[in-house]
């Protein structure tokens, strides 16, 4: 996800966004931890999203 995706949506779209993302990362984690993880790289990759939303939700904040 790029951060001009993030920018785009609306306030109530990147907190769905947010709390998808917090999702599939803790069944990223738990994959990882039985050993059942594909794609390891996924975690960080979704590690970056939840940032990236949370860094347009603060601006957002700070502009009002």
């Amino acid at each position: 996800m790029k951060a001009a995706e993030v920018r785009d949506m609306s306030a109530l779209e990147l907190d769905n966004k947010l709390i998808d993302l917090k999702k599939e990362l803790f069944a990223l984690r738990f994959q990882h931890a039985v050993n059942q993880l594909e794609n390891p790289t996924r975690i960080k990759v979704v590690k970056k999203d939840i940032a990236r939303v949370k860094t347009i939700m603060r601006e957002r904040a700070l502009n009002q």
